[in-house]
């Protein structure tokens, strides 16, 4: 009998979400007879203890008999239970400073780290993420932060709703003024923005036409990394290379600060990756930009106005153009910046259970295999060593 057991989110602040929904585990137990799962009792899961009680799912404090332990977010390290193999999101393959003691901790009580980031399908493609649901709610809150900042009209904060479904009711009805979109990106996060796009009913504008024009309606247009960035010497571009060599590219984002009002950058980026604009180009009279939602959420990144998190409760900061220090949000010369890094958290019910199916489909029945290639190249830690794979982080963790 395999044990798999749902662990309770320990990190501050508190994650609301889970891998496992109460009809997913329940699924799991009647189609795997060799499954058991455990749940650990949580006050703040999104999904209630009784949920998973009335689903036929255990519920016990104690998780010591289970073998694989799920969780979303970093664990405490005081919080780990030696020997045994975990699945969350670790943040430490990019040597985070903040999670050294983790995987310290992680080797030291040779536990199996299997990190959900590092999960790949053959052709290189994440399988798990919570990067649709972070495009959803950041789209949202773009555009509810510009309403603010204009007078013009008010949309609900997401998490007031109890989910996507309620959410998508608020839309009906809503007449937003004429306003111009930019979103950057092709991934999940894209495809978020881009749900709510349709069900505000903005119309898309091809990009050299949204560049010149003017509109008496909202729109909208999308810039993918093949028309953000061309490469220096003969201004084309290729994915595999660009991921290889990022600094021979030059970023084609500057004309659209000039004709958008509303930045939703869900781009993938890293710190060789020029960024969109500078804080020279910033503090022109033709920035036209009056909202970031940087969804993406990388401080000091490919916006360099993102000054650092803001949180669900106070997710908007402003910025000042010229002094480049922060300010309060809406007022009328300043950068307003939407950075929640947890963005999924305000529907989390929706974003676990997108989550689930994901992990179900992908990943689950790599679990019950003897050996997994899957899941053994996402395997940072084993037996107190790093794997092959991650022998790079030894200097990270001494």
């Amino acid at each position: 009998m395999l044990q798999i057991g749902l662990i309770r989110e320990e990190k501050q602040p508190h994650d609301n979400r889970v891998a496992f929904t109460p009809m997913q585990c329940q699924w799991i137990t009647r189609n795997y007879l060799q499954v058991s799962i455990t749940v650990q009792p949580s006050e703040w899961r999104c999904y209630k203890n009784d949920e998973y009680a009335k689903a036929g799912v255990h519920l016990s404090e104690d998780l010591s008999h289970c073998d694989i332990l799920l969780g979303i977010k970093e664990v405490p390290p005081e919080k780990l239970l030696p020997g045994k193999t975990y699945l969350f999101f670790s943040h430490t393959r990019k040597k985070q400073p903040q999670n050294r003691l983790l995987l310290q901790t992680v080797l030291q009580q040779k536990i199996k780290l299997i990190d959900y980031e590092c999960l790949v399908h053959e052709d290189g493609q994440r399988i798990l993420g919570f990067g649709f649901f972070a495009g959803v709610v950041g789209a949202h809150n773009g555009i509810l932060t510009y309403g603010k900042k204009t007078g013009t009209f008010s949309l609900i904060p997401v998490h007031e709703c109890h989910d996507f479904k309620e959410l998508i009711n608020h839309y009906f009805g809503t007449k937003l003024p004429p306003l111009k979109i930019a979103i950057t990106g092709s991934g999940r996060v894209a495809a978020g923005t881009l749900e709510v796009m349709g069900l505000l009913g903005i119309k898309y504008i091809p990009p050299e036409e949204f560049l010149i024009n003017s509109y008496a309606y909202p729109v909208y247009t999308q810039l993918k990394a093949g028309e953000l960035y061309l490469r220096k010497t003969d201004k084309t571009y290729s994915r595999e290379d660009f991921h290889l060599h990022p600094d021979k590219y030059d970023c084609r984002f500057l004309p659209f600060v000039t004709a958008t009002d509303i930045l939703m950058n869900g781009i993938y980026w890293d710190e060789r990756i020029s960024p969109l604009f500078t804080w020279n180009d910033l503090a022109k009279d033709n920035f036209r930009i009056r909202v970031i939602a940087d969804i993406t959420d990388d401080t000091n990144g490919s916006v360099p106005s993102n000054l650092g998190d803001s949180t669900i409760e106070d997710p908007v900061y402003g910025v000042d153009r010229h002094s480049r220090e922060k300010t309060a949000p809406y007022l009328q010369d300043t950068v307003d910046m939407m950075c929640v890094s947890n963005l999924p958290n305000e529907l989390p019910r929706d974003a676990s259970q997108y989550f689930g199916d994901q992990l179900m489909k992908y990943v689950f029945d790599e679990l019950l295999k003897e050996e997994s290639n899957t899941l053994h190249n996402a395997t940072i830690a084993q037996q107190g060593q790093l794997t092959e794979r991650f022998s790079y982080l030894q200097d990270y963790v001494d």
